[in-house]
């Protein structure tokens, strides 16, 4: 009996991932993009910090299988520790974000009136203040560094996670079964954890998968300008700058990278569109 469930199980889950190529194919390059990061911690082709003069501007193949940069660096080695400060980023970025989010959204939908104002009024500024003036204030304090753009991308993110909270749970508690929790005496608390927030996750999830995107183009942007991650530390968006002043000798060390941010950002995108699909009861 178990085993027919379960194969019963396998065969419904088949069913509605056939034909959802954007999904599939985004796991895939998320499960490459982790993949790489752990796999640096054990092997790197090169040291990545290596300055070689006589390898300059290597094309992709034999020792160098990406190329080198302007300085003889590896890039394959280089955009694999960098991946690190990417998913790094992304996930810090994005965990303030829903963390904040959850809670100011929760607060004003389940309080209303003034603190509903106030709290929106709040996230309307931040989201009218840039992420890159941010990060330059927590540079200006902290100085640059991945932590200072952490905390910048992250802010920048709480306003998208607190209007969708805040949006959902007024819809939700106006719902039947909330009502009818509500009149059998369900505390609040208890509507929450068991009613509103079950019926959130799925739609937070793929906006988180969107913010994930979002902050990876975000950290490439403040590293390409100077207020992400340092040297001697690789980043794609450093790696990025540092290659533009010599794309006539060579277009691989800004290629690379470039594809790099590309091909992530899009699978990202993918996942949320197929997730998105897939969670949505009208598309099933």
């Amino acid at each position: 009996m178990n085993q027919g469930t379960g194969q019963n199980k396998l065969t419904v889950t088949a069913r509605r991932l056939r034909g959802r190529w954007n999904l599939v194919v985004g796991v895939v390059i998320l499960l490459a993009l982790v993949a790489t990061a752990v796999a640096s911690y054990f092997y790197v082709p090169h040291d990545p910090n290596r300055i070689s003069v006589m390898n300059r501007f290597q094309p992709p193949g034999g020792e160098f299988r990406l190329g080198t940069d302007q300085f003889g660096r590896d890039l394959l080695s280089r955009i694999m520790v960098g991946s690190r400060v990417t998913i790094l980023v992304g996930v810090v970025a994005v965990g303030i974000g829903l963390t904040a989010g959850l809670l100011l959204g929760g607060l004003a939908a389940q309080y209303g009136r003034w603190i509903d104002e106030t709290l929106m009024r709040l996230m309307d500024a931040v989201a009218a203040y840039p992420p890159l003036l941010l990060a330059i204030l927590f540079g200006s304090i902290m100085g640059p560094g991945v932590v200072s753009g952490m905390l910048a991308i992250g802010i920048a993110t709480v306003p998208l996670f607190a209007r969708l909270v805040r949006a959902n749970f007024l819809t939700l508690r106006e719902a039947e079964f909330v009502q009818a929790a509500r009149a059998a005496g369900a505390s609040n608390a208890r509507i929450l954890w068991r009613h509103l927030l079950p019926n959130t996750a799925a739609i937070l999830l793929v906006q988180a998968t969107i913010a994930f995107a979002n902050a990876i183009l975000a950290e490439a942007a403040l590293s390409y300008l100077g207020l992400g991650t340092q040297p001697p530390h690789p980043s794609w968006g450093r790696m990025l700058r540092e290659a533009q002043d010599f794309l006539v000798f060579s277009p691989y060390p800004a290629l690379m990278p470039g594809m790099a941010i590309a091909v992530t950002v899009l699978g990202l995108n993918l996942l949320g569109d197929g997730l998105r699909d897939l969670l949505d009861p009208k598309t099933r």
